[in-house]
């Protein structure tokens, strides 16, 4: 690994790091998982509670989502010292510096946007139609609506349009990956953790990627796999119920787990001397 020195410091780690964020940050959920499920939990209530404000909702909670993500931070960093995560750790980042958290959301909102529009550049602005109900619709049937939309994600420059949105979206995703956590433990003004979290996710950029694919795998292709096992093994509608209490609990572990590993990951760039416990 090499050690990078500009602004503030971090280390350039091999591809096969990325992996081991998550195992290590799944080391650390079984030890208290109970701890970490409620706080996951009381993360998502607070957003539904958010997003259900008339008017304002849909633009608050994206706004406080990086405040709320520093729950997780706490929690772990608690955890590492011989403590255990608490309900009351979601709420700890509106005691950190709200003047640069904050503005996170807003750069999430705007970055993601302009991803999301960029796609129109691609399939003309068919995924878009599908996004925000401007799609054309058989009737009013739901079940028209939802062919309508499996048949416009289905064709291949809609497709293609994604994969670019996706890339446009990635600077945004890069810059906002360790940002939060270097407002809260090393002080860093909005600038200077978007900048740094950037230039550490790009000079990390193998065992970055090794994480996007371990994530995809675990939170997307073996999902799959088990409902497809299910429907084939069960008749309907027993299979429908059965795939839903394997895959929730499956789905509930896997995103805490991807939760802790945004401190396991931040810790092992920025802090690679301080051995996990």
């Amino acid at each position: 690994m090499t050690r990078i020195t500009a602004d503030i410091p971090f280390t350039r780690h091999e591809g096969r790091r990325g992996s081991a964020w998550l195992r290590q940050s799944y080391a650390m959920f079984v030890r208290h998982r109970l701890a970490w499920i409620a706080l996951l939990l009381a993360y998502y209530v607070t957003l539904l509670a958010l997003e259900a404000l008339p008017w304002i909702g849909v633009y608050v909670a994206p706004l406080v989502k990086p405040v709320l993500s520093v729950g997780f931070l706490a929690a772990a960093w608690t955890q590492e010292r011989g403590g255990k995560p608490a309900i009351g750790m979601i709420f700890r980042g509106f005691r950190a510096n709200l003047a640069a958290l904050l503005p996170l959301g807003i750069v999430f909102i705007v970055g993601i946007s302009i991803a999301l529009v960029a796609t129109a550049l691609i399939d003309g602005g068919l995924l878009l139609g599908v996004l925000y109900g401007a799609a054309p619709v058989v009737d009013n049937d739901s079940s028209a609506t939802a062919g309508r939309m499996e048949q416009v994600l289905s064709m291949p420059r809609v497709q293609l349009a994604m994969l670019f949105g996706a890339l446009c979206a990635l600077p945004t995703l890069m810059a906002l990956w360790w940002a939060p956590a270097l407002v809260v433990f090393q002080d860093a003004g909005l600038v200077t953790a978007l900048r740094t979290s950037f230039r550490a996710a790009l000079a990390n950029w193998r065992a970055a990627a090794r994480y996007a694919i371990t994530v995809f795998l675990f939170g997307a292709i073996v999902p799959s796999i088990i409902t497809t096992l299910v429907a084939l093994l069960l008749p309907a509608p027993i299979n429908a119920t059965v795939a839903a209490i394997v895959v929730l609990p499956y789905v509930a572990f896997f995103v805490a787990t991807l939760h802790i590993s945004d401190y396991v990951s931040y810790r092992d760039v920025f802090h690679p001397e301080e051995e996990p416990n």
